[in-house]
């Protein structure tokens, strides 16, 4: 592992080297062969070169060997250390990632994908696909109480977060575009929709979160108008105690035994939304007068909520209420509230790992 480990080292400085010089070949290369992917998406090469570059991501940098157990200090120290080295390989990591979006788009733009094929769609899939260890690295660093990381330096944690923004806007505006040429279909109900996409995974003690983001505001349910709209959801699933004793286990097991031992330590799931909702203007006298309606006589107001199951009773025992029920339904419970602007996604992803840290403290959950 180590003799691996130099080598992507040494890789990814000689990479750093070159980049500047290589942009404009870049720019010029990177339309014909995203052109060829395009249309032929099970080409091997590019696809491996991806997959490598995701696994790079999970690396971690060595520093020399320092007893941890003896001197927690240092351990802490080194730690920090080889953070700092790693931004420099996340960042480069970051550009090719990007790079590979903007080839897509341009692909697009410049008329040179075949829209009457599905290729175009399949290899964005995949592409997604392939960012999301990526994602689940800056958050599993960034914010999972099980991380070596529990006092990562605020500049350290703040340029993570933003290579995460990045990426995650970028493929926001990827799948938007490819929705405009109709190659992709962005409604929730269709089971072949690209409606949605991880942006990754973290742990908070037994709470293990998984967030999306829906790329457009999305009905909150598909079948019945509430006037809310969802842009985020975070799956949280609350782990059994042996679930601890497996990552514990994890750098020693190898063997495929872990994963499904895992997957039975998995209790129940909650889930949480970031939504919207356009409400009255309070200070518009005219709308409360009634003399009509305007853009100004509502305001959009963001919140974070919890989804509550309504029907079928979430404490039902009878098994044919889940089968006759086509759409589940359920209550929107607001937790947070934003106001009337945005928030950022890694901002909403923080938020809500404060309310959930307060509720474990409190006992609440």
């Amino acid at each position: 592992m180590i003799d691996i480990e130099v080598q992507v080292d040494v890789q990814l400085a000689s990479d750093h080297q070159k980049y500047a010089g290589q942009q404009e070949d870049m720019c010029g290369e990177k339309e014909s062969d995203c052109t060829e992917s395009l249309h032929h998406p099970a080409q091997k090469e590019e696809r491996d070169a991806l997959l490598l570059l995701a696994d790079v991501a999970l690396l971690p940098h060595r520093g020399d060997d320092v007893p941890c157990s003896h001197d927690n200090e240092a351990c802490c120290c080194l730690e920090v250390r080889n953070l700092e080295r790693s931004l420099q390989s996340m960042q480069l990591q970051l550009q090719f990632l990007l790079s590979k979006a903007d080839c897509f788009l341009n692909c697009l733009v410049n008329g040179q994908v075949d829209q009457t094929s599905k290729a175009p769609a399949e290899e964005v899939q995949r592409f997604l696909y392939t960012c999301q260890p990526y994602f689940n690295h800056v958050e599993s660093t960034t914010r999972s109480t099980m991380s070596l990381h529990k006092h990562l330096p605020f500049d350290i944690y703040a340029r993570l977060l933003d290579f995460s923004q990045q990426l995650c806007d970028r493929l926001e505006q990827l799948v938007l575009t490819i929705a405009s040429y109709n190659l992709v279909c962005l409604d929730e109900a269709n089971p072949d929709s690209v409606s949605h996409f991880c942006i990754g995974q973290s742990q908070l003690g037994q709470l293990r979160l998984t967030v999306f983001l829906y790329c457009k505001l999305t009905p909150y349910m598909s079948k019945v108008n509430t006037g809310l709209y969802k842009r985020m959801r975070w799956n949280v699933e609350r782990l059994r105690e042996d679930v601890m004793q497996l990552q514990q286990e994890a750098a020693d097991d190898t063997s495929g035994e872990r994963e499904d031992r895992e997957q039975e330590t998995v209790g129940d799931t909650e889930y949480y939304f970031l939504c919207c909702e356009d409400t009255p203007n309070p200070h518009n006298t005219a709308a409360r007068e009634g003399h009509g309606v305007s853009d100004s006589d509502v305001v959009r107001m963001w919140s974070i909520g919890q989804w509550v199951q309504v029907n079928p009773d979430p404490s039902t025992q009878d098994i044919f209420d889940w089968i006759l029920c086509d759409v589940p339904q359920g209550s929107y419970h607001r937790l947070l509230y934003f106001g009337s602007e945005e928030p950022l996604s890694c901002i909403a992803t923080d938020h809500l790992h404060k309310l959930l840290k307060s509720h474990l403290d409190t006992g609440l959950i």
